[in-house]
């Protein structure tokens, strides 16, 4: 069984990306094991010149090294990611490089009607920076709106055809994930050059 880690890309207490993730851990587990990160506690990213990595960093970027893939669902707060999502991607792109050619796929959740997806670009975008890398799965773009509304009270979606959705790329995710096992081939090269950019 594949094992996955689960960035809730929201330090807010009453998160429903938090519930979105709560959810895939649940309804798939039968097929995969999630685990839910939190990205709260991490001081401000401030470019330290000793490249000293705070604990905290250390130990998501464990959890990402020993992953076989990595799901991110975020808000959106004025067409972009919150900033604690952002500052948790540049700690993980400052001398370490636990995203490096990892597969990771983006879902987001949002109060309104017009859902995540310039969030899910900018972290798309953040991702596919020579410091981070990832290898996110395209076309999987995978919102859900109005989501004070989604859930029941035992967290499990309303929505037949956003559980049907959902299942597809969950599935093609796994596809995906095994296709990039056989993708390895310039990961050292990839590796060294990130590490090249952040001394110069």
């Amino acid at each position: 069984m594949r094992k996955y880690v689960a960035l809730v890309g929201t330090n807010s207490k009453r998160s429903t990306n938090r519930q979105l993730l709560s959810f895939i851990k649940k309804h798939f587990s039968n097929n995969i094991q999630v685990e839910l990160v939190e990205l709260g506690g991490l001081p401000i990213f401030d470019k330290p010149r000793n490249m000293k990595i705070p604990p905290r960093a250390m130990d998501i970027a464990d959890k990402i090294d020993k992953s076989d893939g990595v799901i991110i669902s975020t808000p959106e707060y004025d067409h972009a990611a919150p900033a604690v999502l952002m500052n948790a991607l540049e700690w993980l792109s400052y001398g370490i490089q636990p995203f490096m050619d990892k597969p990771v796929m983006i879902t987001g959740a949002s109060f309104g009607g017009l859902g995540t997806s310039r969030a899910q670009a900018h972290v798309r975008q953040m991702l596919d920076a020579p410091e981070l890398r990832a290898r996110i799965m395209p076309s999987s773009e995978y919102m859900v709106a109005h989501s004070l509304q989604a859930f029941d009270d035992d967290g499990q979606l309303f929505d037949q055809n956003n559980i049907e959705k959902l299942e597809g790329l969950i599935a093609d995710f796994q596809e995906f994930v095994e296709l990039n096992s056989h993708l390895k081939h310039n990961l050292n090269v990839n590796r060294l050059d990130a590490s090249r950019i952040m001394t110069n």
